[in-house]
Formats: structure tokens, sequence, C-alpha cells
């Protein structure tokens, strides 16, 4: 056989075996990416109709009101599962897998100068675990029981007695199961195939954040998984771990063995969920740091301490996860302890942030739509850390815990902090992953109101959460976050036409590129108006 007929054979791949079931990194990575953002529309869309049922308990829902009875509005059990689903979704379904699944698996050996993943079928099983995750998720909805209604945190008691849970507990499993399979294999891509030469402290911040984001997930992610496992027999096999003894349920003494804790799970699940903050910032912090050497056009001022501040986050985020449990009755010894690493966490953190900051110092800036994402990113994502602060002390935690101060505090960290890079890393990659550059008014324009709305809607929360403490209760920050929602989303329209036009212009491309295209600039463009559509 002639080597060019062997060249021939080897890369004569079908559609299914080139794009569906693929073990290119480089594919993985954009089925990452396109079912994560998928997932983030779905999340998005749950909580609008959430919001809208909030400011306007009265009035039916605009459009979907039909799929909620006859009323048009939210069953309170209605309202809880949209809840529960939300966060879970954005999460577990959107935000991580957007960040480390696509950004790490299609960017990591293309900077340390890999050929592909150290083991790529492992790559291809941990997005199929995924995807099966993610669908018996979203499957959830159409089961005789409903969608879990526990909160995204699932905690028992209500957890096990409650309609809906084991399909997110299955979920839970799988997509635990490729998070571990992916994080194993990004850690162990970047200390085997480095280039020669490329040395630690020649890796760039974005592999340094993968790096200790996916140590993060394989060490704080097992514990997640045996409780899920535990809760899921507590369910379905009358086990009693998180079960406490003399519990009544409507009334009547549950028959259980007992002398379970659901403190414990609390435990098992903070300890996964606080690193899980860092999961979702790290990555952020990464992009950020390529966009602005890049658009700043020098180096990073202070890389080293950027690079030790990522290590020290990754290490202190196992040490403080109980600043979530203050309302559980431990004691001044512990409750003293997590609030002294809660504040010593912050320490790194601005430290990164100063350093960005001093980064812009000198430079000759290009203020173009990426560049204008990761700056947002900066006041937005320390917007988010400072409102923390009073979160971890207990004296104030005890006012501010389960009002909507927490939700504003933490949407502040993920949306127009994470999210914001994500949409600035999806802006300065696109032009590598599909040979088009994106269109820099639209991108402008879609830029301006998410930053506006995006404040309109979390401010609100913060707002009414304080004024609540001491005034009567009112609807018009409600309403003010609602608006902010419905404006932000409404933004999209705007982007249909060049939509319609530029996807038909992509033919020529690569089918997994166009179809990448299609999906981040159309549907995301078309719904939600985050994703502007690319140019001629």
């Amino acid at each position: 056989m002639s080597y060019a007929s062997h060249n021939h054979d080897h890369h004569d791949e079908g559609f299914i075996r080139k794009y569906i079931f693929s073990v290119d990194h480089k594919v993985i990575g954009l089925q990452y990416g396109i079912t994560s953002l998928l997932f983030l529309l779905f999340g998005f869309s749950l909580m609008a109709i959430m919001r809208w049922q909030l400011a306007y308990p009265d009035t039916p829902i605009p459009i979907l009101g039909f799929l909620f009875g006859e009323s048009g509005t939210l069953a309170p059990e209605q309202y809880n599962s949209l809840g529960a689903m939300h966060g879970t979704i954005m999460i577990f379904l959107g935000v991580v897998p957007l960040a480390v699944g696509a950004f790490g698996n299609y960017l990591v050996p293309l900077q340390i100068g890999a050929v592909d993943m150290a083991f790529p079928k492992l790559n291809a099983a941990s997005y199929w675990s995924y995807f099966v995750g993610g669908v018996i998720m979203i499957s959830s909805f159409f089961m005789p029981e409903g969608a879990a209604r526990s909160g995204w945190t699932s905690y028992p008691p209500l957890s096990i007695f409650e309609n809906g849970q084991t399909m997110w507990l299955i979920s839970m499993i799988f997509l635990i199961t490729s998070s571990l399979l992916g994080s194993m294999n990004i850690i162990v891509t970047i200390v085997q195939l480095r280039a020669p030469g490329l040395t630690w402290m020649r890796l760039s911040v974005f592999v340094w954040a993968q790096f200790v984001t996916s140590f993060l997930l394989v060490l704080a992610f097992p514990p997640l998984e045996a409780a899920a496992i535990l809760q899921l027999m507590d369910r379905v096999a009358g086990t009693s771990f998180f079960l406490p003894s003399g519990l009544v349920l409507s009334g009547e003494i549950v028959d259980v063995a007992g002398y379970g804790s659901p403190l414990l799970w609390q435990h098992l699940f903070w300890f996964l969920a606080h690193p899980e903050v860092y999961v979702l910032i790290l990555p952020a912090m990464g992009i950020v740091a390529e966009i602005l050497a890049n658009n700043t056009r020098k180096p990073l001022w202070g890389f080293k301490p950027i690079v030790y501040s990522i290590i020290f986050l990754g290490f202190c985020s196992f040490i403080v996860w109980a600043h979530h449990m203050f309302l559980t009755g431990m004691g001044q010894a512990m409750s003293a302890f997590f609030q002294t690493t809660t504040m010593i966490i912050s320490i790194p953190s601005v430290v990164i942030l100063t350093s960005y900051f001093l980064s812009l110092w000198g430079g000759s800036i290009r203020f173009n739509t990426p560049m204008l994402f990761a700056l947002a990113f900066l006041p937005m994502f320390g917007i988010g850390g400072l409102t923390g602060l009073p979160l971890g002390l207990a004296a104030s935690d005890i006012y501010l815990h389960d009002t909507y101060y927490v939700i504003g505090h933490f949407h502040y960290v993920v949306a127009p902090g994470t999210i914001f890079a994500l949409f600035a890393g999806i802006y300065y990659w696109f032009p590598k992953i599909t040979g088009k550059k994106m269109n820099e008014m639209l991108g402008k324009l879609h830029f301006w109101p998410s930053l506006i709305f995006m404040n309109g809607i979390f401010f609100a929360l913060l707002y009414s959460s304080v004024v609540a403490q001491y005034m009567p209760f009112d609807q018009g920050p409600l309403k003010g976050a609602t608006w902010g929602v419905i404006l932000w989303a409404i933004s999209g329209i705007f982007y249909v036409p060049f939509y319609l036009k530029e996807g038909f212009m992509l033919r020529h491309i690569q089918p997994m590129a166009w179809l990448t295209s299609l999906m981040v600039h159309g549907i995301y463009g078309l719904f939600v108006g985050w994703i502007a559509p690319i140019a001629n």
C-alpha cells in the first residue's frame, strides 16, 4: 500500500465517528461547549419564569403559562422545582463543563504543545458521562413525580421524602464521574505531555488555573459522590445515613432505623461546594489573564504571585466549607476557625485582582469585545468577593443567611464574574476555533446591555435583602430584577437577522465549526442575547 493511500485510509472517518464519538480533544471541547451552552439557556429560562412569578404572583406567565396548569402560574411545588433545577443546571451542567470541559479540553493541549490529551478515550467517556447525566436531569421534568424540589443543595431529611430527588441523585453520580475522569486527564496531560523545555513557571496562567481546578475536582467531588450514593440508598433501600431517630412526618413517626445525621450531608456537600466556587472562578481568572496580556500588549504584572495565589486558593478552599453552616449550632471555637480561614482566603483573590489591575498600567490597551468582558470581570468579581465577607463572619451571617443577600453575592461571583470571563474567552478564541472573527460592533452591543442589566438584576437582590431587615416587604426590587432579566433577554432579538445571514455564509467551514457557530450565535442570540453573531 502506498503512503498516499495509507494516509487517506487513516483519515477517512465518517461524520458520526469524527464529530459525535470523537476522541479528538478539539471536537470533545466543542461538544462540551455546545452542550453546556444549551444547558445554560435552559437554566436561564427557568430563572426567568421564577422571577416573573415573584414580581407578578397573580399574573399568568407569558407564553409558557400553559405548561403550569389552568391558572398559568407556578404552584409552590413547581416553584421549588424550578429553583432547585436552576441552581443545579447552571452550575453542574452549565458553567463548570463550559469552563473546564470546553476551554480546558480545547486549549490546554495546544498551550503545552501536546498532540492530544493523555487519555483520549477517557476524554470521550468523560463527555458522554456528562451528557447522560444531563439527559437524566432534564428527563426528570417528565417523570410522574416531577423534577427535584429540595433545592440545589438537596438537604435531608426533606430531600429523602420529597418527590423527584431520585433522578437528581442518579444524574449527579454521572456528572461527578464525568468531572473526575476529565480532571484526572487534564492533570496527567499537563504533568506528562508538556513540550521539552516548558518548565512549570513557563506555563501560562490559564494552564495553571486549569491544573489547580482539576485537583480541586479530583479531591472534592468523591465525598459528594459517596454522599449522593448514601442519600440514594436512604430513598430507595430503607437505610438511614442521613435520617435521625424519632423523625415525625405528617404527624407520624417515620419507621426507619434512625441514628443518621442530616448535618453529615451538609458537611459532605459543602466540602465539595466551596471548592466548587473556585472551580467556577479559577478558569475564569486564567481566561482573563490571557486576554489582558494580549490586549495590553505587555506581560502580566506579577506572574509568580498570581501563580502562587492560584495554588494557595486551591489549598485554602478545602478549609473554609463550614462558613456555610454557622446556623447549625457549631461551637465558638469552630466558628472562629472558619471565620479566620474565610478572611485568609480573600487575600490571594485580592493579590490576583491587584496584579490584573496593575497589568493595565502603561499598556497600549485595545478595547475590543473580549477585553471589555475581561475588564468588566474585575469589578464584578470584586463586588462578589466584598459582599461575601459579611457572610464569612458568624455575627453578620446569622442575619443574612437564607436571604436574597446570599443569592446576590453568589450571582455576582458567577454571573457577571465567571460568565463574563467565559464570554470573553468565546470572543477571544472563536477565530482560532472557526477561522471567523466576531463582529465588534455587535459584540459591544452585547456587552453593554449585559453589564447594565446584570447589575440591575443582582444589585436589586442585595438591596431587597438589606431593606427587608427593617422595612415592610416591597415588590419594587423584585420587579426591577425581573425586568432586568426581561430586557437582557430581549436584547438578543436584534441579533436574529445577522444570525440568519451569517449562519448560511459559514457553510464552507468544517461541519462541527459551522454547528458551533449556529448553536452559540443562533440559539443564544435568539433567546438570551449573550452572544453576538459573527462578521463577514
